[in-house]
């Protein structure tokens, strides 16, 4: 069944898979992102989540070109500018990447939320929020970034409480080390670790792993598992003696 799908940061990188794959399985995709172009193959509205006027108008829109909205896919979200050890880090850097991670998809969720609670009941109708490995895996040197990440694992498991009754559910999407430009920068340390056993599977994840994982939710092949966490990491998370 054709679903009409709402994707935050969807230009690039993770987002882009996830819009190319939902496009091909049939699927209405409008994106957002905060660029003033976009040449992908989805519709595509400029937003700032982490701006409340933004998310209005963003949810505003997705219901006049779409009619409803089916399927929230919180994907945008930023790495720190810089790198900086807990002792340095500044709170400028954890301002911007809280806004982005967490207050942008948690405030826009509710937006959708409302929109959902208000139609008439439709099934199949989900939010994904795309995590990281970061919620539970500790870097001292990107600190406001796993703990947003952290955030947004407790905010899955309250919207699916509380979307429950509406029969919304609520599911976090966990990528490990995925190759984006996020990860430009550090592509030989992490080469490296995967070299030397990192992951169970011994390679990087792509975003296309990420966008199958999201697929599969959106047609509804997990339909007895509102809340939980499905970890896209290559075994990285697996507990080894």
């Amino acid at each position: 069944m054709s679903k009409n799908i709402l994707l935050t940061g969807g230009t690039r990188g993770i987002g882009a898979a996830i819009a190319e794959l939902l496009l091909k399985s049939g699927h209405r995709v409008l994106c957002c992102g905060r660029g003033a172009e976009y040449d992908g193959p989805a519709e595509y509205f400029r937003c700032d989540v982490s701006q409340s006027r933004d998310r209005e108008h963003l949810v505003e829109e997705a219901l006049r070109r779409m009619g409803s909205i089916d399927v929230l896919v919180n994907n945008a979200g930023v790495a720190p500018e810089v790198r900086a050890d807990l002792l340095e880090a500044s709170e400028e850097s954890f301002e911007r990447v809280m806004a982005i991670n967490l207050k942008g998809p948690f405030f826009l969720t509710q937006k959708v939320a409302q929109a959902m609670a208000a139609a008439p009941a439709a099934p199949g109708r989900m939010v994904i929020n795309i995590g990281s490995i970061s919620a539970e895996v500790a870097s001292v040197n990107r600190g406001d970034y796993c703990m947003s990440k952290a955030a947004v694992a407790m905010a899955t498991q309250l919207w699916a409480v509380r979307l429950a009754e509406f029969g919304v559910a609520v599911y976090e999407i966990r990528p490990g080390v995925i190759r984006t430009d996020m990860t430009r920068g550090v592509k030989s340390r992490y080469d490296a670790l995967i070299e030397g056993g990192l992951t169970l599977q011994p390679r990087w994840g792509e975003p296309e792993d990420v966008a199958r994982a999201v697929r599969m939710l959106v047609a509804e092949d997990l339909p007895y598992s509102t809340g939980q966490v499905l970890y896209v990491d290559g075994g990285m998370c697996v507990r080894r003696l």
